[in-house]
């Protein structure tokens, strides 16, 4: 019966990250990023109103202008779209405007123009709380043709969250998991059945590919639920990520070997990393980018895209790939990403063109037929790494026709404290 319950909730999962994950269309578009309060550190989730808002950018291979509009969708829990509201319940505004914020790069071996969207602005404003997907569409033709989807989230605050992180999990101690402890007060929203009304994500590092929807509660009291000692909330604990920078096309900085100029465009090869038997505290973002180069200034349109080489130093891991993992990479699993092992040089081989900036990347083996990564033949897994932690929660009343973010938890495990 337990083997039936963690499929099930696997299969959930799967089917959630298959909607949610940023992706792109097109192949002349790239460095998509959704940045939430001018912070390219937080998550895509924000409270609804109160001044808060997102940008939603992405650079476009040319300096030629595209005709580019979007569409804003709800979601619910789930991610499929929420089809028992109207586009008039939670948007003020209509679908359709164009992006107006473009910019065309300067001093750039690579051309490129940089589009940006913000929200809300002076043409549409959000009203609802829950998960929303914008897509861009190309306008140039008969019929619009979408190149790039960007999800996000808007909470309006109504439940407590209680939480906490173990190294002592339920099957093993300080070793090479960490398990989730957490509990929902809904005193302050009308809840009848919490089993059918409430619905909750955990996500480690902002993972969707070994996310836990909808853990079983083991604890109902007053206007109270609890998840203790539930073996679904139990995580490899992966290791610390590996990190680079880019910041002159012609200096090497942190993390890489050195910097070359192939016509037309400049590479970096990044330093050889080993497949991990012991851990070694390194201070990283947990997976995430940010662009910037020593300059500093109009980073959107002045720095340049590299063609970035990365080495991880392996036996060849039979049963499946090994694939590159960051923000950067929207937690796909795709070719653009997967590695390739050379048996002459006997490691795993990728190359990625990235604009300049740093980042934190991980290699995830993936089995064969599955969809979820894990670091444990590659980085390793260890109960010492900092991880961060997202528990959000959703919540239909009976009758109610959509699905409300009334919850969101955000938190760093470290192992002297949280």
């Amino acid at each position: 019966m337990k083997k039936i319950t963690v499929l099930l909730s696997l299969l959930c999962c799967a089917s959630a990250i298959t909607a949610q994950r940023h992706e792109i269309l097109d192949r002349q578009l790239h460095t998509l990023q959704v940045v939430v309060n001018d912070d390219p550190l937080l998550p895509p989730i924000m409270n609804l109103g109160g001044g808060n808002h997102l940008e939603i950018g992405f650079d476009e291979f040319s300096h030629e202008y595209h005709r580019y509009i979007y569409k804003v969708e709800h979601c619910n829990a789930d991610w499929s779209p929420s089809t028992e509201i109207f586009e008039s319940d939670y948007m003020n505004g209509f679908n359709g405007e164009p992006i107006e914020d473009y910019e065309k790069s300067f001093n750039t071996t690579v051309l490129y123009t940089h589009y940006s969207l913000r929200i809300p602005n002076e043409n549409i404003s959000l009203k609802l709380s829950g998960n929303y997907k914008l897509t861009v569409y190309n306008d140039e033709g008969d019929e619009p043709v979408p190149v790039l989807t960007a999800c996000f989230s808007l909470v309006e605050p109504g439940v407590g969250i209680g939480a906490t992180v173990s190294t002592n999990t339920d099957i093993d101690f300080n070793k090479s998991h960490q398990q989730v402890d957490f509990s929902v007060n809904y005193g302050l929203v009308k809840v009848i059945d919490p089993h059918r009304e409430l619905k909750t994500v955990v996500m480690q590092n902002r993972r969707w590919d070994n996310c836990v929807v909808n853990p079983k509660p083991n604890i109902q009291a007053a206007n109270k639920i609890e998840f203790t000692h539930n073996r679904q909330l139990i995580f490899p604990a992966g290791n610390e990520y590996h990190k680079f920078e880019i910041l002159d096309v012609h200096i090497p900085t942190l993390n890489v070997d050195r910097m070359e100029w192939f016509d037309p465009y400049y590479h970096a090869t990044l330093y050889p990393n080993q497949t991990s038997r012991n851990y070694l505290y390194d201070e990283d973002q947990n997976g995430a980018f940010i662009i910037r180069n020593s300059d500093d200034e109009d980073v959107a349109t002045t720095c340049d895209y590299v063609f970035t080489h990365f080495t991880l130093k392996s036996p060849q891991l039979p049963g499946g790939e090994v694939y590159l993992n960051g923000e950067w990479t929207y937690n796909r699993f795709i070719p653009e990403y997967r590695m390739t092992y050379n048996r002459e040089t006997q490691a795993y081989e990728a190359t990625a063109l990235l604009k300049q900036g740093y980042y934190n990347y991980n290699y995830l083996f993936v089995p064969d037929g599955e969809t979820q990564g894990n670091s444990g033949r590659t980085d390793g897994n260890f109960y010492e790494t900092e991880n961060e932690y997202i528990i959000l929660v959703y919540h239909r009343p009976n009758g109610g026709r959509y699905d409300k973010l009334v919850g969101y938890r955000r938190m760093n495990f470290k192992i002297n404290g949280k």
